[in-house]
Order: structure tokens, then sequence, then C-alpha cells
């Protein structure tokens, strides 16, 4: 079963903040906020399941196919978004009085099943968005070795 390892912890309180608080910069910044924007809305991601497997469409936006790198470690399908902040985009004429955009890494990781190897899992990066297949893989039943003890006498 394909699920993800890591869920989003702050959908109840996003809602109310937004619902009830005039201005986000009223109330004190949660950690990863302070980076430039709230990082749990990245790589939101739509799983389908399908007759042979699973489809993930993965938002990325801002990214490119160099900054992304997929990994398959222990039964788990790790993404992994890395950004380096340039520099050189700095405005001589002015100040920036807010940065929403985001730099850094982020990654997030779903169980697809010990059985699936990395040449099963199929990918594709276009217009900021990461398609993977997954296919479905029976588990094989792990058979019991019986070990016996022998008995002198």
């Amino acid at each position: 079963m394909l699920m993800p390892a890591i869920f989003d912890g702050d959908l109840f309180d996003d809602l109310f903040d937004d619902l009830f608080a005039p201005d986000r910069a009223a109330r004190p910044m949660k950690p990863m906020e302070r980076i430039g924007f709230p990082v749990n809305g990245l790589m939101k991601t739509d799983v389908k399941e399908t007759a042979n497997g699973y489809e993930l469409d993965m938002d990325l936006p801002g990214y490119t196919k160099d900054d992304v790198k997929a990994e398959l470690k222990k039964g788990y399908l790790v993404i992994h978004a890395s950004k380096e902040k340039k520099d050189d985009e700095k405005d001589k004429e002015g100040k920036y009085i807010r940065r929403e955009r985001y730099y850094g890494s982020c990654s997030r990781s779903f169980f697809v099943g010990k059985d699936v190897t990395e040449e099963d899992i199929k990918a594709k990066f276009e217009n900021g968005i990461l398609k993977i297949s997954v296919p479905k893989k029976e588990a094989k039943p792990e058979v019991e070795e019986k070990k016996f003890i022998s008995i002198d006498g």
C-alpha cells in the first residue's frame, strides 16, 4: 500500500489562522516559516491508484529537473528537492519588504514496498510537476524456514 511517510500536521491550525487572524504577520511565525513562507505548502502530492499501480503528481513550482532527486531506500521512495538562493539577483534600486519564494531543500517519502526496484519506477518532470509511476507488486510471502535441534540419546 502506498502511503505518505509524513503527514502535514498543521491543517486545522492553518485553517483557523486564515479565518480568524486579520493579518498573518500578526501571529508569531512557526520555525519553518522563518526562511520564507510555510514549508508545509511544498511538495503537495496527488496519489492515484490504478489497476496496475500508483501514479503520483507532485507540485514543485520553481524547481528544475536538476534540483530534484528521487531514490529508493528500504522500500521507501524518497523525493528530495533543493534550490540555492542566488545572490546575483540583487535589485540596486530598492529593497525587498517581503520575500515569499522558497530557497532551500525539502523532501518527502512514500512507502512503496520492499519488492519494488528502481527499474520499476518511472519518473518525468515537466512544468513544475514531478510525475511518478509505481507498479503494484505482490509481496512475496516469506517462507518460514524450520530449524530443528538434534536430540542426542
